[in-house]
């Protein structure tokens, strides 16, 4: 009889067992009292970011805080921060690019969101203190649409390193996809013993054209370059987008590779990209040597600012060209990782391919911004198109700057100076500023869009710090230059050339002492570069002269 009743017993267990058991697999575990130890005192939420007005569903960025202000990781999605040091703005911030279900705290909470540089921020504060599961929706009020107005964005400069190829991949998607960017340049460089851990030097372009999403599309580049030590000034740094093949050597000279000498100029480099078909930027503002003659003699195609640093102003790597009438198109980019908004736009009409883009900025036809989003137009001329008058006379100009962070004002800028102003107003959620004046022209000039240019440490002119963007970057933006040519004359300031002059002699000396040459004809085939463009400006500067 005990026998007995113990296997009715047995057989009662078993039966319970598997009833709770089928109970446990159709309900949450937050209710069934078997949630893990990570589970625990958390709700599961599903988030969703949304067009205000359409409801389409839109990619973007969160940031989650406890009511006292403490950021609140979200396992799941992807740190917009990571590759970079911690202590920046950017890590409160997480790509979402799908909706998607994360595990928060049971807490109060502040869910805050934005997409691109489109959209205002919307904020909901949701009590999750007594739930085990909720849906979040966040509606984006968008105030700017560029690609409905006919222009495409681009980051023209990006590595990444240390991290696996997978996450690279992710990465690479996700927050250029939440950042807003249509079109990034993902570019191969080396340096001694260090790039070993350099990851995007393992994508092919047909690997990054694999990338593409409907969202953003890659293309790729190499960075050419030389420094004289390792991290010192050298000739400078290319970027050589869109080319079928690496020009070798990537990296030259000891200073960098360890190897070799210092006898290779940029120009060889950049010669074999446009042979190639290639789009060659100058990097990092005015870093380097080379840049004044490769821009005197026509070699480079654009020019990238704020790309990895803040060595060099407007006035260093624009202005001085602009003032002696040479066409430097605006461009920027990040560098290591996707740390900033930073991105040049073109017009674009629909879809383009990357060549296509490049070719736009060639032409001039370009603004650089990590915020404020500009327009203008002068006498119905868009950006980097020029003017030409047959004597003087006057211009419409008309432009508009608008922002989810107040930039505080618009400038329109000729030869370098302020000649109109108008200041940001708030407008719902985000900023605006237009102006729309009649401009005296007296003689040949360059005009340009920008808002307060950010702090330079090097240039006394620029010292004021603007205001931050969401990833703590100050703002800044800018258009390409408008040439204003009056009576079939081009702006060529005579004071302008003799400093460019200047500085192409200053690094005569400065190569021969510095540089590493197994020979003579080593050293004549780097110094020729600055003799060519010694000889075009000092030719210039003699008919400038004449014409006086």
């Amino acid at each position: 009889m005990r026998l007995s009743l113990c296997s009715a017993a047995g057989v009662m267990l078993l039966m319970m067992c598997a009833l709770y058991a089928v109970q446990a697999a159709t309900q949450p575990e937050a209710e069934t009292g078997m949630a893990t130890e990570a589970e625990a005192g958390t709700c599961e939420v599903r988030l969703l970011l949304v067009d205000g007005v359409t409801g389409e569903k839109r990619p973007g960025l969160i940031r989650i805080r406890t009511d006292d202000g403490e950021i609140v990781p979200v396992d799941g999605l992807l740190p917009r921060g990571q590759g970079l040091r911690e202590g920046e703005a950017i890590h409160q911030w997480w790509a979402i690019v799908e909706p998607t279900s994360v595990r928060l705290p049971q807490a109060e909470l502040e869910i805050a969101a934005f997409s691109g540089l489109e959209t205002e921020v919307s904020s909901q504060t949701v009590d999750l203190r007594k739930r085990t599961q909720a849906e979040v929706t966040l509606k984006l009020n968008r105030f700017h649409n560029a690609r409905r107005a006919g222009y495409q964005n681009a980051n023209t400069h990006v590595h990444v390193m240390k991290i696996t190829r997978a996450e690279s991949d992710r990465y690479l998607i996700e927050s250029a996809t939440a950042d807003g960017l249509d079109l990034v340049f993902v570019s191969y460089l080396e340096r001694a013993n260090d790039d070993v851990n350099y990851t995007s030097n393992g994508y092919t372009r047909s690997d990054l054209n694999a990338l593409n999403t409907d969202h953003v599309h890659f293309d790729n580049g190499e960075e050419h370059r030389h420094n004289f030590t390792g991290q010192g000034q050298g000739y400078g740094h290319v970027m050589l987008l869109s080319i079928p093949e690496l020009v070798y050597p990537v990296s030259i000279g000891p200073g960098i590779s360890k190897t070799g000498t210092d006898g290779i100029p940029l120009r060889r480099g950049i010669e074999r990209a446009h042979e190639m078909g290639g789009t060659v930027i100058w990097c990092h503002n005015d870093w380097g040597l080379e840049d004044v003659p490769d821009w005197v003699s026509g070699r480079l195609h654009a020019n990238n600012i704020f790309d990895g640093g803040s060595h060099g102003s407007y006035a260093h790597s624009f202005y001085r060209y602009w003032s002696t009438g040479i066409k430097v198109p605006v461009s920027t980019g990040t560098d290591w990782f996707i740390y900033d908004f930073s991105r040049v736009y073109v017009p674009a009409p629909g879809r383009i391919t990357p060549e296509q883009w490049l070719h736009q900025l060639e032409a001039g036809r370009s603004y650089i911004t990590n915020g404020p989003l500009l327009t203008f137009a002068a006498d119905g001329h868009g950006l980097g198109e020029d003017i030409t008058l047959e004597s003087p006379g006057v211009v419409a100009v008309k432009g508009s700057a608008v922002g989810r962070v107040d930039f505080e004002r618009l400038e329109l800028v000729r030869n370098g100076e302020v000649v109109a102003s108008a200041a940001s107003r708030p407008q719902g959620g985000h900023f605006v500023a237009e102006l729309d004046i009649s401009l005296d022209i007296d003689g040949p000039c360059w005009i340009a869009l920008r808002t307060p240019p950010p702090f330079a440490p090097d240039d006394p002119r620029f010292v004021s710090h603007t205001p931050e963007n969401e990833y703590g970057q100050e703002l800044f933006s800018h258009t390409s230059a408008t040439f204003i040519d009056v009576g079939g004359r081009r702006l060529f300031d005579t004071d302008a050339g003799k400093l460019l002059l200047e500085d192409m002699q200053q690094s005569r000396p400065f190569i021969t002492e510095k540089g590493l040459f197994d020979d003579e004809a080593e050293q004549r085939a780097v110094l020729s570069v600055y003799d060519e463009g010694i000889a075009v400006m000092q030719r210039r500067i003699a008919d400038a002269s004449s014409e006086e």
